[in-house]
């Protein structure tokens, strides 16, 4: 165990520690015992222009303020959480808790990291001090009048002081405080915790498994304004196209070179080029659409950009003509698509077959037998993620699971890339009708059927936004019926290894639902808060849902739905 402390030391009064308003932490094996000499050792600090005190024993670091990131549906007094050293540290404001005003952080501002049951940060104005006090010290709180309920509080430490009056600290007791305020917490720690919190990627697959049958998943893209698509099982990931790629020398005109992404070295194929249409300047709306190859092999196809997630009947997917099959240079389009009554046209790509044209072939002998140069070489040792920054995610592909990241403000959310039945643009107007909940924004057709349409926002809790053209509607199915949900944007397809997910914690029973768990990447830079989408409603909101548009009396639903489509 060590404590670590300033050099310089407290000039406050004769007898009083090391002044540890710069003490960075303090590192301890184990928290459950207290060491003896720690016994008696309480660290001081200030909120609200009350000084408290707490046993030096939990605590186990001291650390300037993180950045946090919310989390959506916890108790108000919650910051949100924050990424420390490979774990997700709930961040607890207690100004709020207490009810008292809030103010700015400073950098005076500290967080107290205490374990009770799991570690949680404890925002604080100021640390000042770790002082030793004897047992006899502390008195009943039973009389005193503070910002803090007398439950809450073990005692009362009146310290002399040189002029002959006292200081007050008020030693908190941190578990009944946190057991009181976040009943989450407070059933974890009695070993309460929901089997429903532990659903699994797996589970949600299941829920969607007899519908997938009679339907093609498809990731659509565009290649010079003409939209293809492939079945999402043979999309392993989609990512930015970064700025600058490590070209090949001697390699085929269509091969545009290799990055490394996630410890592996991903030849880049130009689906133009391919095609034989012409180049296309670099702009930040490319994506490079990884698809895998016989053997475990990746390759990276650079699209113009990618579009939605669609889910269409296979009755909508007509076979090649017969007198364009034979054509050598169409042979890797296995059908395609007709939606919007024939007016939009998706051609369908067999991955198997465009992964054994020749020209997929020179790329993957390319990349094999490249001579990068260092700099390329001591990318691929850091792995770093195309866009240049440290990516930690490595791992067996058998080890990842795909999620589809979207974003609700400055906060990053994923789901199961199977739970995903559509993603589709959020239409102009929401056709709002009647004898549907309030939660239901409205509904859209698509293709034919009423989809009700949700807030995300709303559902979790946080303010609405103004419509914007970067807004989409990811598409579910809960409970026997698809529901759209808006959220601000979605960013990207990632595989997440599983060692990089940990559990989320629990500040709340609806919270410890929905979401259950969270990725913590890019050298814990980065938290993605991974979404159940199968408790995203209620089992009485899922009702309701079902009932819009599926009964005789609704037929006026179905019709303002295909009035607006």
């Amino acid at each position: 165990m060590s404590t670590v402390l300033p050099a310089r030391e407290a000039s406050a009064s004769e007898g009083d520690a090391p002044d540890v308003r710069d003490l960075v932490a303090i590192s301890r094996p184990d928290v459950d015992e207290p060491a003896a000499d720690q016994a008696n050792q309480y660290v001081t600090f200030a909120v609200a222009g009350e000084m408290f005190a707490v046993s030096i024993a939990p605590v186990q670091e001291i650390i300037r303020m993180p950045q946090v990131a919310s989390l959506p549906l916890a108790p108000r007094a919650l910051d949100g959480l924050a990424s420390l050293r490979g774990r997700v540290l709930p961040i607890v404001n207690l100004r709020r808790l207490f009810g008292c005003a809030e103010r700015a952080n400073d950098d005076a501002t500290r967080a107290l990291v205490i374990h009770i049951g799991q570690p949680l940060g404890f925002v604080v104005d100021r640390v000042a001090s770790v002082v030793t006090i004897e047992p006899a010290e502390i008195e009943s709180a039973d009389a005193i009048q503070t910002i803090v309920a007398v439950d809450y509080l073990k005692g009362v430490i009146r310290r002399p002081r040189a002029d002959g009056g006292h200081d007050m600290l008020l030693s908190i007791d941190f578990e009944r405080l946190v057991e009181g305020q976040f009943n989450a917490i407070g059933a974890a720690q009695r070993g309460e915790r929901s089997g429903a919190a532990r659903r699994t990627a797996n589970d949600a697959m299941q829920d969607v498994e007899d519908v997938r049958v009679d339907e093609l998943r498809l990731v659509s893209f565009t290649v010079a304004d003409q939209e293809y698509a492939l079945d999402i099982a043979e999309v392993q990931e989609i990512v930015q196209l970064p700025a600058s790629v490590n070209e090949l020398l001697r390699s085929p005109g269509h091969v545009l070179g290799v990055i490394s992404l996630r410890q592996r070295l991903l030849p880049l194929v130009s689906l133009r080029a391919l095609f034989g249409l012409p180049p296309l300047a670099y702009s930040e709306q490319q994506r490079i659409v990884v698809t895998s190859l016989p053997g475990g092999l990746d390759v990276g196809l650079v699209t113009d950009s990618v579009k939605e997630v669609l889910s269409v009947p296979r009755s909508q997917a007509d076979a090649m003509p017969g007198m364009l099959a034979g054509e050598e240079q169409l042979q890797e389009i296995s059908s395609i698509c007709r939606l919007e009554d024939g007016k939009r046209l998706v051609s369908i790509i067999a991955a198997d077959k465009l992964l054994r044209l020749p020209a997929i072939g020179a790329a993957l002998h390319a990349a094999r037998h490249a001579r990068i140069d260092n700099a390329a070489q001591e990318n691929r040792d850091m792995d770093m993620n195309p866009n240049g920054e440290m990516d930690e995610t490595g791992g067996a592909p058998d080890d990842d699971i795909q999620v589809v990241i979207f974003r609700l403000g400055a906060e990053e959310f994923g789901v199961p890339i199977m739970s995903v039945q559509e993603i589709v643009r959020v239409p102009e107007t929401l056709t709002r009708v009647p004898r549907t909940p309030n939660f239901v924004e409205g509904v859209i057709n698509l293709r034919g059927t009423v989809l009700p349409v949700i807030d995300q926002r709303g559902r979790l809790g946080m303010p609405a936004m103004e419509r914007n053209d970067r807004q989409r509607i990811m598409v579910y199915l809960l409970g026997g019926m698809r529901t759209g949900f808006i959220v601000d944007s979605v960013a990207e397809v990632l595989r997440i290894p599983r060692g990089r997910i940990v559990p989320a914690p629990m500040m709340s029973e609806e919270q410890s639902h929905l979401i259950s768990r969270v990725a913590n990447l890019e050298g814990d830079k980065r938290l993605v808060m991974l979404i159940d989408p199968a408790h995203l409603l209620q089992g009485p909101e899922i009702q309701a849902v079902g009932q819009i548009g599926a009964s005789p009396a609704d037929a006026t639903v179905r019709r303002i739905a295909a009035t607006a489509a």
